[in-house]
């Protein structure tokens, strides 16, 4: 595959608090490159730069071949860009939305038209096609956004935290959607801090912490880096967990990760396991669920940085007068 989008030493600042610190990262044509981090680390800077809606201070970057900073117009029409909240007209509908920016786009009306219906079905909308969009629920709105900056039928496409504020079952449509759209060998840019987005749907990771490349590559190449397994167990009885946690970390040594149902830990010993089922026996403690598992994104995340990603403790600095979140060929 050749290299859709390359950024080399970016550096952006913004009234001295540095956004960007030298990031570089290559997405292969034809994949989904996936950008994580928390809030503050540089994801929606860096896409902003690449859908030339800033200039760097130093580095380069091209998009499709262009450089985004001496070649702006050509990258626009290599590209459509959907931001982190929907931008379409509530008041308008979903075909009148679709139809304006495909007239605006140089589109005849009937073209438009034929190419706001096709979008419409594809989206699974045509049946709100004629409610306005402020009548949809915010799934279908972010489709309909979704739709919008694939008007102009774009060769790479910018998701900046596309599911953010979704509901599981709107975000595993949206998921859908995306591959369906690599599948007909469009690029896309993910930006997200969800973990488990980035492992559904990345070819490609590139890790940002506080304006750097903290870590790249594929998620299983990721997930080896981190040089554990996890082991994770849930007791049949609830009120246990804190019992099972201790158990967990007498074997271990490792720190224990605990939630309502259940104890996970760090573990490079596989012996760990037998041990632990052993303990928990002796305990008198009933197992629902016993893994031993790679580590997740999250727990790759956290091994790196040393804090978890929706540690949203700095918060990326807001481009003084930034343009509307949508970019379309």
């Amino acid at each position: 595959m050749t290299d859709a989008i390359r950024a080399e030493g970016l550096v952006k600042k913004f009234k001295g608090t540095t956004a960007l610190a030298g990031v570089d990262l290559v997405a292969r044509e034809g994949a989904v490159l996936g950008v994580l981090g928390p809030n503050g680390s540089g994801k929606t800077t860096s896409v902003r730069i690449l859908s030339t809606l800033l200039r760097p201070d130093s580095g380069r970057a091209t998009v499709g071949g262009y450089d985004v900073a001496t070649q702006p117009h050509e990258v626009r029409r290599q590209i459509g860009l959907t931001g982190q909240y929907a931008a379409v007209d509530q008041d308008l509908t979903g075909t009148q939305n679709l139809v304006l920016i495909a007239r605006l786009l140089g589109y005849s009306r009937v073209d438009a038209r034929a190419r706001s219906a096709e979008l419409l079905t594809r989206f699974v909308l045509s049946d709100a096609a004629d409610r306005p969009a402020k009548t949809y629920s915010g799934g279908m709105r972010r489709r309909l956004d979704l739709a919008a900056s694939l008007v102009g039928r774009p060769h790479l496409l910018y998701l900046d935290e596309p599911t953010t504020g979704l509901d599981p079952h709107s975000r595993n449509q949206l998921w859908d959607v995306v591959r369906g759209l690599v599948d007909d060998g469009v690029t896309v840019l993910l930006t997200t801090q969800y973990m488990e987005e980035a492992d559904q749907l990345a070819d490609d990771i590139v890790v940002l912490d506080h304006g750097k490349v903290i870590a790249e590559g594929t998620p299983e190449a990721l997930k080896a880096r981190a040089g554990t397994q996890v082991l994770q167990v849930s007791p049949v009885e609830y009120t246990k967990v804190a019992q099972t946690a201790k158990i967990v970390e007498d074997v271990t040594g490792a720190e224990v990760r605990s939630s309502e149902a259940s104890a996970s830990a760090s573990v490079s010993d596989p012996a760990a396991l037998p041990e632990v089922v052993r303990r928990l026996d002796d305990a008198g403690i009933g197992v629902a669920e016993l893994a031993l598992r790679k580590p997740s994104l999250d727990e790759v995340f956290l091994a790196i940085t040393g804090r978890p990603a929706d540690d949203t403790a700095s918060a990326e600095p807001a481009p003084e007068g930034a343009a509307p979140e949508r970019t379309h060929a």
